[in-house]
């Protein structure tokens, strides 16, 4: 009778011990680790050429350039692969195409087809010989006359073009903050898109090159407080997680002009990160900005 009880515990740990085991195995699904923005709080989706979607629908407060930056995507092939004009506008709920096709690489790659010449010969019906004559004499005061109004035409002043930024600019880099180097760039291991700058909440962040500010806001996941300047349409510089912004899209701003402060928007410190992308990739800033600050 002993024997029967024992027989029965052992049964019922060993039927306990598979269900619990079971129960572990079911929980224990595997979860996907998003990198953090350098420092950040919040999980941000790195987005690479294999994982980036095919289409995006813009949303409110986006523009082409914090769309472009967010994907690693050159504005302006952006903006040609889709059909946007060079003011760049964009509306929400618009689709647009991140991933380009060979006919917006290359537009000129189209060859015009050749004329055909018996559409020509068709189209002209055979005039008599004793008809000529009457057309060409129809025809000459007509041609006089044109000459001699165009003889009084006068010929225009030449055109002066202003001066427009273009990617030939020379750029003169300056340090955006006077912070501490606490993180340089790096592309592989722990990936930062480029350097991380320590400061005081409300020190200043100047803008590292004259240009165009592109973007103002916090739409972009893991930036906090971010401000994207265009400088000569090759190269963009961005300064995120800060604390207050002082410039808004579209304006001009000076190289060392004060464009916000230091913050910890988006971050787990109060800091500057601060990148340099040329043809909407990052790159190493220190191999741009000056030895001495």
């Amino acid at each position: 009778m002993v024997r029967a009880v024992a027989d029965c515990i052992k049964v019922a740990a060993v039927v306990v011990g598979t269900l619990i085991l079971s129960a572990c195995s079911s929980n224990s699904h595997y979860s996907p680790v998003d990198e953090r923005s350098i420092g950040g709080r919040q999980p941000v989706k790195i987005v690479t050429s294999q994982s980036r979607p095919d289409q995006y629908r813009v949303r409110r407060g986006d523009t082409l350039y914090s769309i472009a930056f967010r994907y690693g995507l050159d504005f302006r092939q952006l903006a040609r692969t889709n059909g946007i004009s060079d003011r760049y506008e964009i509306y929400p709920g618009q689709t647009l195409k991140l991933k380009a096709t060979p006919s917006t690489r290359s537009v000129a790659s189209s060859v015009p087809a050749k004329p055909s010449s018996k559409k020509v010969v068709s189209a002209q019906k055979p005039v008599a010989p004793q008809k000529k004559a009457k057309l060409a004499t129809e025809a000459r005061p007509v041609v006089v006359r044109q000459a001699a109004a165009d003889s009084k035409k006068t010929v225009p002043a030449p055109v002066v073009r202003k001066k427009v930024a273009s990617s030939s600019r020379a750029l003169s880099w300056r340090w955006p903050a006077s912070g501490k180097i606490i993180q340089g760039y790096s592309s592989r291991g722990k990936v930062n898109k480029g350097i991380n700058f320590a400061g005081t909440k409300g020190d200043p962040v100047r803008a590292a090159e004259a240009g165009k500010v592109v973007y103002a806001g916090s739409g972009l996941l893991g930036y906090g407080k971010l401000v994207i300047i265009n400088h000569n349409q090759k190269y963009l510089s961005a300064y995120a997680h800060n604390s207050r912004i002082h410039v808004k899209e579209n304006d001009m701003v000076k190289i060392g002009d004060k464009i916000a402060e230091i913050g910890s928007s988006g971050a787990a410190r109060t800091m500057l990160h601060f990148e340099i992308r040329k043809d909407g990739q990052p790159v190493d800033p220190m191999k741009y900005l000056p030895r001495k600050r």
